[in-house]
């Protein structure tokens, strides 16, 4: 089973992680921009973590095999801060680098005037930047939040069918699915989705343009729960290749829009020991 995580915050995971993903069959990752729960006080702490998405990350993945691209935003929820307003007039200039492979994650959190800002803003960077978008529906009154969504969507330049609606649930799958985006599905020990709820969601809509991902991250999270999905689905009767058509073709499919995507899994042994004069090792050079 090939695994693509369309959507994991690498950052908050450990090394460890990176070699249990690569043995249940993750090659391919996509890191999106995210909060770091500790209020960001200035632009240019972005601007360090943005590189580090650039940098160090796929440095760790390639360690272990894994591909790493990242997407770059000011996310939705630190768009309420106005310490944080001037990221916005920086991105062109981190949107043009060959492993950004889309916009995000941007959208919603409280679904404020200054969220609906940034997004429209950012929906704009990426029709200008020829880019997708990875676009974070709320976790709190979710259907409401879908609409907004897709009313800044429609407004936009921005065709739907470059935007990854991420974080949906049975409430807002339907009306996801009609307005012609990418769907994306989050799976959680406790909240959010699980692969038992996934299989039912991809029993009665089908495989087509939905994504299975981890959002693992620095809370109570599983980078493994897409092997989870796909066994699920195996176990539910779906074929072998509709395990990878949601594992690693759908995310491929969406991603590869940027014209930047190379799942090709990098040789540990050929890669650098070191980046800019650190390694991962403890005790070593």
């Amino acid at each position: 089973m090939r695994i693509f995580d369309p959507h994991i915050h690498m950052t908050s995971r450990t090394t460890d992680d990176y070699e249990a993903m690569y043995a249940a069959g993750v090659r391919a990752v996509v890191e999106p921009s995210f909060w770091l729960g500790q209020p960001r006080t200035a632009p240019a702490s972005f601007f360090d973590y943005f590189d580090a998405l650039l940098g160090w990350e796929p440095f760790r993945a390639a360690q272990y095999g894994i591909a790493h691209h990242c997407t770059i935003a000011l996310n939705p929820k630190e768009a309420n801060d106005p310490r944080c307003a001037p990221v916005l007039d920086e991105l062109p200039r981190y949107l043009v680098k060959d492993s950004v492979v889309a916009v995000g994650e941007i959208g919603y959190d409280s679904m404020t005037p200054a969220e609906d800002a940034a997004l429209e803003a950012q929906l704009q960077l990426a029709a200008d930047h020829e880019l997708p978008a990875l676009v974070h529906t709320p976790h709190r009154d979710k259907a409401a939040g879908l609409r907004r969504t897709l009313d800044a969507v429609r407004r936009s330049d921005l065709d739907p069918g470059l935007v990854l609606l991420d974080h949906l649930n049975e409430t807002t799958v339907d009306e996801a699915r009609d307005s012609g985006c990418w769907l994306g599905f989050s799976l959680y020990p406790d909240t959010k989705m699980d692969p038992a709820r996934m299989v039912a969601i991809l029993r009665s809509h089908g495989t087509e343009r939905m994504l299975v991902n981890s959002a693992a991250d620095w809370g109570r999270s599983d980078p493994l729960t897409t092997r989870q999905a796909g066994d699920a689905m195996l176990a539910a009767g779906f074929t072998e290749d509709e395990v990878d058509q949601v594992l690693w073709r759908n995310p491929v499919a969406f991603y590869g829009q940027s014209g930047r995507l190379d799942t090709a899994a990098p040789d540990p042994a050929a890669g650098a020991a070191t980046h800019e004069g650190n390694s991962i090792l403890r005790g070593g050079s």
